[in-house]
């Protein structure tokens, strides 16, 4: 079990949380360096991150911390927490359970890309979701 924190929380005061109480984070790949996704944190999901050394999020859709990898055991590890400059934007770099970040299937949430006014997805579903998610 990995822990990033000592006893002391204080570390939580120096994150700028916006006015929901959150915080984006960038999840990248430990090994490419290739974003993986955004997603969002609370106080709480934070401390837990940082605590286990496993990604938990808050997610917003549903109002509650969402532990990366519960349903589809595609775990983030986390190696490195980063708080950017302004104190308003966390980093994490992860290693990926299973090599697939988005929930459609594919090892990044950012498929998409902008061609001649439209978006055209790029990578390849890996797994199809309804295999992921019983």
């Amino acid at each position: 079990m990995n822990s990033f924190v000592g006893e002391s929380t204080r570390w939580l005061d120096d994150v700028k949380w916006n006015k929901e109480g959150l915080v984006p984070v960038i999840a990248q790949d430990r090994f490419s360096g290739r974003v993986l996704m955004l997603a969002w944190m609370n106080q709480e999901a934070l401390q837990l991150t940082a605590e286990s050394g496993k990604a938990v999020y808050w997610s917003r859709s549903r109002g509650c911390l969402w532990r990366k990898g519960e349903s589809s055991g595609h775990v983030q590890h986390v190696h490195e927490l980063r708080l950017d400059c302004d104190g308003d934007a966390l980093l994490l770099e992860v290693e990926q359970d299973g090599g697939i970040a988005c929930h459609t299937g594919r090892e990044s949430c950012f498929y998409n890309m902008l061609e001649t006014g439209r978006w055209v997805a790029l990578d390849p579903v890996l797994k199809n979701p309804k295999d992921i998610y019983r």
